[in-house]
């Protein structure tokens, strides 16, 4: 998996946050913490990525991030509103001013018709602002395409994010 560009564009957007004194959690569930890795490769990334968290299975997304077992129950793991959720979560349980978060089916089992491989949805928390979120159909392109591909949507998030 060749995550150059996507470490590129994770230093360039360290150092647009290090100007915006922005600070940055994330709450990962199927890129397994891929998003904090490409963030943390560059040195002296610890001034904004506060904290991530891998929170894999729905009880981990309860415990940890707070994510209603009733949202879970109701909507499943891989949905919008357990994206926003998991955000949120993720900002309230961190000195971060935005959180990144990500849940979706990589593959490569795993789909259904409803919610085939592919399907992630990422979600986007930042203070003063309301909790949105990114549905993105990336397809059966196999588990490593997707997890890259959810990294680069997460940056591009988060590029938002940033103050104008």
């Amino acid at each position: 998996m060749d995550l150059a560009p996507l470490i590129d564009e994770a230093n360039r957007l360290l150092a647009a946050c290090r100007a915006h004194g922005t600070r940055i959690a994330t709450a990962e569930s199927c890129t397994g913490g891929l998003i904090c890795a490409v963030l943390t490769e560059g040195a002296g990334s610890s001034d904004v990525l506060e904290r991530g968290f891998v929170t894999y299975s729905n009880a981990a997304k309860e415990q940890v991030l707070g994510v209603p077992a009733a949202l879970l129950a109701q909507h499943g793991a891989v949905s919008a509103e357990v994206a926003r959720a998991m955000a949120a979560g993720a900002l309230v349980r961190s000195a971060a001013t935005v959180a990144i978060s990500v849940t979706g089916i990589a593959g490569p089992g795993g789909g259904s018709a409803l919610k085939p491989v592919g399907l992630v949805y990422l979600g986007i928390a930042s203070l003063g602002r309301p909790t949105a979120h990114l549905e993105c159909r990336f397809g059966d392109i196999g588990r490593s395409a997707v997890r890259r591909n959810c990294v680069k949507a997460a940056l591009g998030l988060l590029w938002q994010a940033l103050p104008a």
